[in-house]
């Protein structure tokens, strides 16, 4: 019974991981379907502001009985959440989902990469790595824009697991989100207001739209985010995002009639045969943060 449970323990953050990068990935693939009708910033814009309203509204923070600690890196992250959305959401407006999925994996990859302790770990994120690097190297024929835009939110991505995991420690509630999300909001709402403002006005359908991709990518992934890496280390938190190109090229075809290379295709592959490699491993993604110290497994979560 006890080794039963240990396996369903175990089988728990890669779950909680895959129902995270669905939502992310299909919120993507809205907010790209509206591209036509408003820009990538504003939609970004929106769905910080909506996540913003409806979780301060939940948890009601205070930030006055906040530490300055605290309160400084909620702000940070909330700098990285409106330069993440934005350079991510104008990533997908050069590439498909699935590929700028893979570009911005590299983040947490390099995350996993200098957390790693064990050999089994590292050769999965290289070959994870590998398979990202293939879809950027000499022939690949995919624009510069998106590249350079993909490399952006891969810094932006690897910020938020990092700075997550340190949000999760000084909070024992979601109070660090609600003011991260409402930094980030503050930040990008102006900007988004004064380049499509008008745009929205005349299509107020948009808000809808907006709504609806805050929900999908921002409130149920950051939720899911939470509750995984109570579970997990943030190394193995990252090697597990490797499953997010294959959903994000999945989700690209079915929704947006995405297609791709076979190059790309093998690229993509062999970031999701570096997760199962990584995750089968015994000593690998999902049991380390419930055997380890208390320093790295106690409320190591993201508040994001």
């Amino acid at each position: 019974m006890k080794a039963q449970q240990a396996h369903r323990d175990r089988m728990v953050p890669p779950l909680l991981v895959l129902a995270q990068i669905s939502s992310l990935q299909v919120g993507s693939a809205v907010a790209k379907s509206a591209y036509d009708e408003v820009g990538a910033t504003a939609l970004a814009g929106m769905r910080l502001l909506f996540s913003a309203v409806i979780v301060w509204v939940l948890v009601r923070p205070r930030p006055s009985a906040m530490s300055s600690r605290q309160r400084w890196t909620a702000i940070a992250l909330g700098v990285v959440f409106a330069a993440m959305n934005v350079a991510y959401f104008q990533t997908i407006k050069y590439l498909p989902i699935g590929i700028a999925s893979t570009i911005e994996l590299l983040g947490p990859l390099i995350v996993a990469v200098a957390m790693s302790r064990h050999w089994k770990d590292l050769a999965g994120t290289l070959m994870a790595l590998t398979g990202v690097l293939l879809l950027a190297s000499p022939g690949a024929a995919l624009p510069v824009a998106g590249l350079l835009l993909g490399g952006l939110a891969a810094i932006c991505r690897a910020s938020y697991v990092l700075l997550s995991r340190r949000v999760g420690r000084l909070f024992d509630d979601w109070s660090g989100l609600a003011v991260a999300l409402a930094i980030g909001a503050c930040l990008l709402t102006p900007v988004a207001a004064a380049t499509q403002g008008a745009v929205i006005a005349r299509h107020p359908h948009l808000l809808l739209t907006g709504l609806l991709v805050a929900l999908l990518s921002s409130l149920i992934p950051y939720s899911l985010d939470l509750t995984a890496l109570r579970r997990i280390d943030v190394r193995a938190f990252g090697i597990l995002l490797a499953m997010s190109p294959a959903v994000g090229a999945g989700v690209g075809y079915v929704v947006l009639g995405e297609h791709m290379t076979a190059r790309q295709g093998a690229a993509i592959a062999l970031v999701v045969v570096a997760t199962a490699w990584s995750v089968q491993s015994p000593r690998g993604s999902t049991g380390r943060a419930q055997t380890g110290s208390p320093t790295e497994s106690e409320a190591e979560t993201p508040n994001a």
